[in-house]
């Protein structure tokens, strides 16, 4: 394998999105800073995660895939994967932080599933 020099507006260019993404990670971990609650912070992380990866992740592909003369998928395939575990993993932790505040008794929002009618109706005897 050769290894090639790459022009130097390539080079300002992938260096620019490295920064840029590096900086959108700076930014949302600041958030996990000056934020106050858990409900507040948890959407910090997956900005980082999110934007911040995709960023780096263009700057691998086309790195590689000028130095190589091939797609680089491997940096598509793992930034495809943060992209579908973060949000997933986000609502399973924001839904566990969420009943474990309703439960202490904190005052957070009440539950969407549980409304007026499914009391009533749980209330009421199956009339047979």
């Amino acid at each position: 394998m050769i290894e090639q020099t790459l022009p130097l507006w390539l080079d300002i260019f992938l260096s620019v999105v490295v920064v840029l993404g590096a900086l959108i990670a700076l930014i949302g971990s600041s958030g996990l800073l000056r934020l106050k609650s858990y409900f507040e912070r948890v959407h910090a992380p997956s900005i980082i995660a999110t934007m911040g990866c995709w960023c780096i992740m263009h700057a691998t592909v086309i790195y590689f895939s000028v130095q190589e003369d091939t797609l680089a998928i491997h940096a598509i395939l793992i930034a495809l994967f943060i992209a579908i575990t973060v949000p997933v993993t986000t609502i399973f932790l924001m839904r566990a932080a969420l009943f474990r505040a309703r439960r202490s008794g904190e005052n957070v929002p009440p539950s969407l599933s549980d409304n007026a009618e499914s009391h009533a109706a749980a209330a009421q005897p199956d009339a047979d």
